[in-house]
């Protein structure tokens, strides 16, 4: 169960004081809902995933509660007030972690809220020979000079240029002091702009093209590169023990030993989770539950399937149904698969059709022939919400 290893330290401000009034509405587009969970919370989450630390929210004075709500259950976040341009608000975002005063820091916009992994990665480790970085892709349609009454006066080359998007990362003192000396007419394009102004070398990195922003009211549908189905597959072992209670499927199971773990060891439903979260993409169950976290210590793993199960949720996805194999040679499974199955349904808010539970065996092979402990393999498929599935 290991988890995803955080990045290189650094701090994050999500840019979320606009109005976003193209995407029509009364509500600002960072607060509308997109694959399940409001627009702003992707890149929260992708961002703190990833090691964000600290993280800086600016928001418009009128905003408090919006972000609030959006961002329910995340701790740790600093609210800021923005400014009257996109670079006042970023600057204000900066001033507010001098206390901190990162190494590093990301600026992001709330408005492109599939955030990959990677590319944080990419940005980091470009700011080891400079003091900015920023996500580029190529230009790949002909560009025309448009004049007078939208007619053509002129072709552009296309091969120097490049499509900028965020999150932007900057080495945190240089962007500070880039800010605080900003001479610029207006408002800065973006904040490799206001660090170039001030004579700081900016580094190209490869971007994403999920990396999309969110501008118009057809753009928060489920984008069409958004597959129908999605499979996951969650693999656990726990060791058999004297004096352990045994639970398997959130079923307490009558046997001579239990299984021993951080939490109340339940192979079969980390398999599950890990299925889950494995299939929309979301780590696995020790990126979101540490077992170096005490917290967790004996804790039902039930909740960490409801976890699994509103994040695929949230994603837009629902689960279509689970086979779970547990591999074990006693206790025997049969007895209590009724059970079993009726529990994990319960969890996932499932029919018990779309939950199978098998047992096997390793022929005496292995530590599981040798009863020294129980295995766990779960396959999982969800789907889009939008296809019918209605969990």
């Amino acid at each position: 169960m290991a988890c995803l290893p955080p990045l290189s330290s650094f701090a994050a401000i999500v840019v979320a004081a606009g109005k976003g009034l193209r995407v029509g509405g009364d509500t600002p587009k960072q607060f509308r809902m997109w694959q399940g969970k409001p627009l702003i919370r992707h890149s929260v989450d992708a961002l703190i995933s990833a090691g964000a630390d600290p993280l800086v929210v600016v928001i418009a004075d009128d905003a408090r509660a919006a972000a609030e709500g959006a961002l329910a259950g995340i701790g740790g976040l600093q609210y800021v007030i923005g400014g009257a341009t996109r670079q006042a608000s970023v600057r204000n975002g900066l001033e507010a972690l001098a206390v901190a005063s990162p190494m590093n820091v990301l600026i992001h916009d709330a408005a492109r809220p599939d955030l990959p992994r990677d590319v944080i990665a990419r940005l980091l480790a470009a700011l080891d020979t400079n003091p900015g970085a920023i996500p580029v892709l190529p230009v790949v349609d002909s560009l025309a000079v448009a004049g007078e009454g939208e007619l053509m006066t002129d072709t552009a080359a296309r091969e120097p240029l490049r499509r900028v998007q965020t999150p932007q990362a900057f080495r945190y003192p240089a962007i500070l002091a880039a800010h605080r000396v900003w001479q610029g007419a207006g408002d800065a394009g973006d904040d490799a702009q206001v660090l170039k102004a001030s004579s700081g070398s900016v580094a190209l990195v490869h971007g994403d093209e999920r990396l999309k922003k969110i501008t118009f009211a057809e753009d928060l549908m489920h984008p069409s590169t958004s597959p129908a189905f999605r499979i996951g597959q969650g693999f656990d072992v726990h060791q058999l023990v004297t004096g352990e209670e045994l639970w398997l499927c959130g079923v307490q199971v009558p046997h001579d030993k239990g299984l021993s773990g951080h939490s109340d060891a339940d192979v079969a439903l980390h398999a599950i989770t890990d299925a889950v979260l494995g299939a929309v993409g979301e780590g696995d169950i020790g990126t979101h539950f540490p077992p170096s976290d005490p917290q967790w210590r004996g804790a039902r793993s039930g909740q960490f399937l409801a976890h699994a199960v509103d994040l695929a949720r949230a994603a837009g996805y629902a689960i279509a149904n689970i086979d779970l194999t547990l591999i074990c040679e006693a206790p025997k499974i049969g007895p209590h698969r009724p059970a079993m199955r009726a529990e994990v349904a319960r969890l996932m808010g499932l029919d018990e059709s779309a939950v199978s539970i098998k047992a096997t065996t390793t022929e005496r092979l292995g530590f599981t022939g040798r009863g020294e402990g129980i295995a766990a393999q779960a396959i999982v498929l969800v789907s889009l919400a939008s296809e019918g599935t209605t969990t």
